[in-house]
């Protein structure tokens, strides 16, 4: 199996036999992502941030699967030497450290999830992968021409930012770092439940963002069932993408709940 892409944080004085914590990023995005949470936490834990199947620099697969994502995030954790460690994930990386929770409980020490639920959603990224396919990377000339390519579809600047980190290009060639047909082909997949047997009976942390849809009331029970020791923390004027929008609150949400 092969080994993700990853970033072990700087070495500080001191701290060589700390806890570990793994950082997993979100649908579309890369281990940059978490940059600043991996800064503060580097502090007093080591960190290491993983790029998921089909994003940055890891591998492309054929089909997603938490189940399979789950398991090249464990092959990658022992090659580096990690037996346990704290997880920390957002949006779809959060979905991932949660199904990691169900077929490895003995990895963990304790989760924290960012803005999801392990329930099924409706499709909502539809007008992304429309962008994202509007993008004719043959006759690209420029980011601010893809920019322009995206903005058919994607009115909001600040995930049209956010896609374009992810296109690159290479021997005079652009492409996406993700792997956009993987993606769109088993999208049903990743916006799926994650599997509630057995529960993972450690610490979890859920922080929602005020304005976020991702978590609602009624994901109480799904949440409970799989996680019954969780708890929950509110990031106010905080959408899905909390960790950028107020990163000081955000980390210290997430170092106080690992710490303690």
């Amino acid at each position: 199996m092969s080994i993700l892409n990853y970033l072990v944080s700087d070495q500080q004085p001191g701290i060589e036999d700390a806890p570990w914590v793994t950082l997993i990023h979100g649908l579309f995005g890369s281990l940059d992502n978490l940059t600043m949470l991996r800064r503060h936490l580097q502090e007093k834990f080591r960190v290491l941030s993983i790029d998921l199947p089909d994003h940055g620099k890891s591998a492309h697969t054929e089909q997603f699967s938490f189940e399979e994502y789950a398991e090249r995030i464990i092959a990658t954790l022992e090659h580096v030497g990690i037996n346990r460690c704290h997880l920390v994930g957002h949006s779809l990386g959060g979905k991932i450290s949660m199904q990691i929770a169900m077929q490895h409980p003995d990895v963990l020490d304790k989760l924290v999830v960012a803005d999801i639920a392990p329930v099924n959603y409706t499709p909502r990224h539809d007008n992304v992968f429309k962008g994202l396919r509007n993008v004719d990377l043959d006759a690209l000339q420029s980011r601010q021409h893809a920019n322009e390519m995206l903005s058919v579809y994607v009115r909001e600047p600040g995930t049209r930012q956010f896609l374009l980190k992810s296109l690159y290009q290479e021997e005079g060639k652009w492409q996406w770092r993700f792997n956009l047909s993987t993606l769109e082909k088993d999208y049903s997949k990743l916006i799926g439940a994650i599997d509630d047997n057995p529960p993972f009976s450690g610490d979890v942390l859920f922080i929602k963002g005020q304005h976020s849809d991702y978590i609602t009331a009624e994901h109480r029970e799904e949440i409970a069932k799989r996680f019954p020791r969780s708890k929950a923390k509110i990031i106010q004027g905080t959408g899905h993408w909390l960790h950028a929008e107020k990163p000081q609150v955000f980390n210290r949400i997430v170092d106080d709940f690992l710490s303690n």
